[in-house]
């Protein structure tokens, strides 16, 4: 990204999402100055950019905090939607979206910036580019300059369009498929969303309107499963399309098959039965093609999957805190105020190095698993996904680091003290609140322990069923786990890789 001519001060929404937590590093590069408004500071802590930023705290359906984070802003971008949050999800995006047109024109904001949702016509919009299209006239309509970037399908490691993508055409050879599939899409990578949005910030000040942006392929969502499937090797994919799919149902079914929960995939199924294709292309006039031109589906698959593979995924779509999720901090001891609150706590002392028991530590989830019966957390990640909740498959962002804030499987990372303590608050659907911790640190006797805690808050009298209905296994779960985990750490000590895995307990 080449140097702006003029250093500008802004405010980026949605920092912790998929586009603004890539969006930012882009900004700064390009010479501006960033501040990020977020309702939790703490979770952009451990993110590589966070010490270049400034960080406004407040919640972006609060006036008078974003209003005060609009002060001195050059450029503001509205980053935020309410996908998933439930039937009332519309209302939602035009409140807070009010919020931010009357914040930036009372702070005199120079301008706004919207990534939204490309409009078909003479077609009935779902609900999700509906609400899409009721964001962007609400922004234009503020009285500041605006740009609104109307695009379809994102395509990048981590974007949520590209992880259904990614599993549906990796997980199913042969699939039945709903009418959608040959729905018109013109998808664009999420390289060149970045480019256009980072240019939109010198926009002349007469510039106030939407711009379709979209990449040079055209294609229905069966060719992309099979170009998906081309550029990475697999066989020919066989695509058996029936009218019976309705919405719901291939929520459903994408939630079974995809990371995707059922709540998120609803919404983006239901648009997929519009036809999603620019009708022009004026964004060149401000914004120029970069001379190679834009980048291909193919390329941007085989840069995707290329950057999953080696485990260098920037951001993910599950960053952004699942809907509905429990975010109270971990009460500090047990006669807390709050009500009940059960406790399973263990200890284990290893002759495996902090260092190695950390690694272990940190690594825990995702392919590397959870150290004890397997079997035992698939069934409970399906459960979780029968209900609606994100179940196992999200997995982690990076097999080795851990950021607070991560997703990871059916957690958040809730607090991490490098070596020292990881605290993971559940994000499945139970009747109560709950989290897990693994504490490394040394015993009087001069080796290393490891202190494992669960922490349970019960809800009403179905969190106390749901509490002692599970208390009999914990000793077989927890009890493994920290055994487990011990002699992994021992394992790497001993130089056995393999063995220090949560899949081989």
């Amino acid at each position: 990204m080449q140097p702006a001519e003029r250093a500008l001060t802004c405010l980026v929404t949605g920092a912790t999402g998929y586009v603004g937590g890539r969006l930012v590093p882009e900004l700064l590069a390009a010479g501006h100055r960033v501040r990020v408004l977020t309702r939790s500071p703490r979770k952009l802590r451990d993110v590589p950019w966070s010490g270049r930023v400034e960080i406004a705290e407040g919640d972006a359906s609060d006036l008078d905090a974003v209003r005060r984070a609009c002060e001195g802003v050059d450029v503001s971008y509205y980053l935020i939607h309410s996908l998933g949050t439930g039937p009332d999800f519309e209302a939602k995006d035009r409140e807070t979206a009010e919020v931010m047109a009357r914040a930036a024109e009372e702070a005199g904001v120079g301008r706004l910036v919207h990534l939204g949702g490309l409009e078909p016509t003479d077609e009935e919009l779902s609900p999700h580019l509906r609400s899409r299209a009721e964001v962007a006239r609400v922004l234009l309509g503020s009285g500041v300059p605006t740009a609104v970037l109307r695009a379809a399908i994102v395509l990048g490691s981590g974007s949520v369009s590209f992880e259904m993508l990614r599993y549906l055409t990796e997980r199913l050879p042969v699939m039945v498929t709903p009418r959608w599939v040959h729905s018109r899409i013109q998808p664009i990578a999420i390289r060149d969303v970045l480019r256009y949005l980072v240019g939109c910030a010198t926009l002349p000040p007469d510039v106030h309107r939407c711009f379709d942006i979209g990449g040079p392929d055209v294609m229905d969502y069966a060719t992309m499963m099979q170009r998906y499937a081309e550029v990475t090797g697999l066989s020919r994919r066989r695509i058996l399309p029936v009218p019976v799919f309705s919405a719901s149902l291939s929520s459903h079914w994408v939630g079974v098959i995809t990371p995707v929960p059922a709540s998120i995939a609803r919404p983006l199924v239901e648009s997929l039965r519009n036809t999603v294709v620019c009708r022009e292309h004026d964004v060149a006039q401000y914004v120029p093609d970069p001379p190679e031109g834009l980048l291909g589906f193919d390329e941007a698959v085989r840069l995707a999957v290329l950057k999953v593979r080696n485990n260098a995924v920037d951001t993910r779509w599950s960053g952004a805190s699942v809907p509905g999720a429990p975010s109270d901090p971990l009460p500090s001891d047990p006669d807390w105020a709050g009500g009940s609150l059960y406790l399973d706590e263990r200890t284990r002392e290893t002759d495996a190095s902090p260092d190695s028991l950390w690694r272990v530590v940190e690594g825990i989830g995702g392919e590397t698993g959870w150290y004890s019966f397997p079997l035992a957390w698939e069934v409970r990640g399906w459960l979780d996904r029968a209900v609606g909740g994100v179940g196992l498959r999200r997995g982690r962002r990076d097999p080795r680091d851990l950021y607070v804030g991560d997703a990871l499987d059916w957690w958040r990372v809730e607090e991490l003290e490098e070596g020292r303590l990881l605290r993971l608050r559940a994000e499945m659907r139970v009747p109560g609140l709950a989290w897990l911790e693994f504490h490394v640190e040394r015993s009087d006797a001069g080796r290393t322990r490891l202190r494992q805690k669960a922490t349970f808050h019960p809800l009403g009298l179905a969190g106390q069923a749901y509490w002692w209905s599970v208390s009999p296994f914990h000793g077989i779960v927890f009890g493994s786990m920290v055994r487990n985990i011990c002699r992994a750490a021992e394992a790497l000590d001993a130089g056995d890789e393999r063995a220090a895995t949560g899949r081989a307990a």
